[in-house]
């Protein structure tokens, strides 16, 4: 434990998603330390988040307008639509540069332990945008796990829709994994999603 502000500031640090009381420390430290750290502009730029950050009307995706990038860009299919929990999952699957249709927020996922049921994601939002017709797919991307596989479950009963396919994303052996080291489920996956090998 150190004294007054210097213990608020390790504590407030440690307080963030994926940053333990070790790496606050550190973090508070760097501040301290190195003299050319602009503190004040770390200040502005979390000041400004919070006044210019919004979610988009229409996805839920980050923006600073009332619709991000994605959203506007009219060279993105219409047709298809991918599901993810978070915003940050958009970004991951942006990397890929392999899709390019639009993308619906949910918001996190189904968690009963949680107290998280579909009426606390933006699952009536995601439906309201299917009913147009315009929309041939649905891509259902969300995370791997109990919540993910719980939310995707439902989904897949809530969009049954003539001339509608709900798709999910495949999972199963990471790249450069090793065989002895998967789990269960993740070996299993991988057994349902095999696939032709063409020669």
């Amino acid at each position: 434990m150190y004294e007054g502000i210097i213990q608020e500031l390790i504590d407030e640090l440690g307080r963030l998603p994926g940053i333990g009381p070790k790496s606050a420390q550190r973090i508070a430290f760097h501040i301290l330390q190195t003299e050319t750290y602009d503190v004040t502009r770390l200040a502005e730029v979390l000041l400004e988040i919070r006044e210019k950050v919004r979610f988009c009307e229409i996805c839920g995706n980050v923006a600073e307008e009332a619709t991000c990038s994605i959203c506007r860009d009219p060279r993105r299919s219409p047709a298809t639509i991918c599901v993810v929990e978070e915003a940050k999952d958009v970004v991951a699957i942006e990397r890929t540069r392999e899709f390019r249709g639009l993308y619906h927020v949910l918001g996190g996922a189904i968690s009963p332990i949680d107290g998280v049921g579909p009426d606390d994601l933006r699952i009536r939002s995601l439906v309201q945008r299917l009913a147009d017709g315009v929309v041939t797919e649905v891509i259902i991307a969300t995370d791997p796990n109990l919540e993910g596989e719980a939310t995707a479950t439902y989904l897949t009963r809530l969009l049954v829709q003539p001339n509608l396919r709900v798709t999910r994303l495949a999972s199963g052996l990471p790249v450069g994994g090793d065989l002895e080291y998967a789990d269960e489920v993740t070996l299993g996956r991988a057994f349902e999603g095999r696939r032709l090998v063409q020669h």
